[in-house]
């Protein structure tokens, strides 16, 4: 199940690395404010996880149970709380965008860059809630390949309009920042279009059912009540870059900047180790669902060793030459420096990283996501004194901050791990699903 998943993410890198190229041309202002105004993406994506999650977990394990009507009402209903959230995301996001930005960006052209990229892109926000519900869905139900073409195609569609619009390239306007937005919202318009008509045409074990988007808030409840600890899980990660961006403010845009690319070519580089996480949730759940309770624990088991094989290779590579990466989009000496250093020292917690995604997807099939926001807590706890202790200190360097994090990141792996083990303990004992269901 990984290798389609970690497909459609190698083209997902493809697009994260091609839009930097682009916007890294327009200059350090123009990274430093679309990088401050991607730390939202992680509360948009707090809020994809409580549908993502809470759908994967639900209907893998109806359809372990070979309850197909369950996992129909489960798909119908996070239709629905799909569009209260795209409501959601559309309001907050308008309101209090600038409000948040500038209390993190390091000066105006930065703020003003930043507001303006995510003004254009909060519509394709607003819509990756719905492609997060059928995604999911169909993820549950073991079928990974069309939500893996869709993104692929919509990846591709966006690598196409990013130089027409960010740059001027052909017959395109060169609208810089707002072009950057702008052709990730009209290719999510197309994604979220091309898997409604998958469903319309041709998958038929969970379908669009209008009498089932009467609001079920016994279905809303047990969905919120396993999603929201997940989106609590992302929503300290907002909060963890939010705080990263507010420490390394005062040492100037081209900090920023180079935190910004660094970031960016960190996140594609754990694509692979959460592909591995995607597929470990779904197995699981259906592996639980079955009553499978040894499945359960070697499904847990091998995804650790594979994502922690990834991660050991890219650790390596990253001890090398880390700075050929971010070379590749700048060549300011300043946001070079920042950008290698940081993947370089960032690097020693990669294999840890890929623990902490295979036991939350675990987490998730379980059914029960509050191990993963407690494992994240335990991270916050132990990364915040310490850094703010740190700021105001003499002599106070970026360095610093990562130091921190791999130590709270190490941490969180070591709780992962027991609180996964702990919850083996706790469910395998027990009947499963297949036996009494509580749903």
């Amino acid at each position: 199940m990984a290798i389609p998943v970690a497909a459609g993410m190698i083209f997902q890198t493809l697009y994260l690395l091609v839009d930097l190229y682009f916007v890294a041309a327009l200059g350090e202002e123009s990274v430093a404010g679309v990088g401050a105004a991607g730390t939202l993406l992680f509360m948009i994506m707090a809020l994809t996880q409580v549908l993502g999650v809470s759908a994967v977990a639900l209907i893998s394990q109806a359809v372990g149970r070979k309850d197909q009507q369950r996992a129909n009402l489960v798909f119908n209903q996070s239709l629905v709380l799909s569009a209260i959230f795209a409501l959601i995301t559309l309001g907050g996001g308008y309101l209090f965008a600038e409000p948040y930005l500038s209390n993190i960006t390091a000066n105006a052209s930065t703020l003003s860059e930043g507001i303006t990229f995510l003004y254009w892109f909060l519509p394709g926000m607003a819509l990756q809630f719905a492609m997060m519900a059928m995604a999911s869905s169909l993820r549950a139900t073991g079928i990974v390949k069309p939500a893996m073409v869709v993104q692929v195609l919509t990846v591709v569609i966006n690598i196409i309009l990013a130089p027409i619009l960010i740059a001027g390239w052909g017959p395109g306007p060169a609208l810089g920042v707002m072009g950057a937005g702008l052709a990730s919202t009209i290719s999510i318009v197309i994604g979220v279009g091309m898997l409604t008509a998958y469903f319309f045409k041709i998958e038929k074990y969970v379908s669009f059912q209008v009498k089932l988007w009467r609001p079920r808030f016994d279905i809303w409840w047990r969905m919120l009540d396993i999603g929201l600890p997940a989106g609590g899980e992302m929503l300290l990660m907002f909060v963890y870059f939010s705080i990263v961006y507010w420490l390394i403010q005062d040492f100037g845009a081209p900090a920023q900047a180079g935190f910004s690319i660094g970031g960016r070519i960190m996140q594609s580089i754990f694509m692979p180790t959460m592909a591995i996480a995607f597929a470990v949730g779904p197995i699981i759940g259906q592996s639980y669902g079955a009553g499978l309770g040894d499945r359960v624990r070697e499904t847990c088991y091998k995804g650790m060793l594979l994502s922690s094989g990834v991660m050991l290779t890219v650790t390596l590579l990253m001890q090398w030459r880390p700075e050929l990466l971010i070379t590749f989009f700048t060549d300011e000496a300043d946001v070079i420096a920042v950008g290698a250093e940081f993947l370089q020292l960032i690097s020693l917690n990669f294999v840890a990283q890929g623990i902490v995604f295979t036991c939350s997807g675990a987490f998730q099939g379980l059914g029960n996501t509050r191990p993963a926001l407690i494992s994240s807590a335990i991270r916050l706890l132990i990364f915040i004194p310490i850094v703010v202790y740190l700021k105001y200190q003499p002599g106070f360097t970026i360095n610093q901050v990562w130091y921190a994090s791999i130590l709270s990141v190490t941490i969180q792996a070591i709780a992962s791990y027991l609180l996964v083990r702990r919850e083996f303990a706790a469910k395998l004992r027990v009947e499963s699903p297949a036996a009494t269901s509580t749903e």
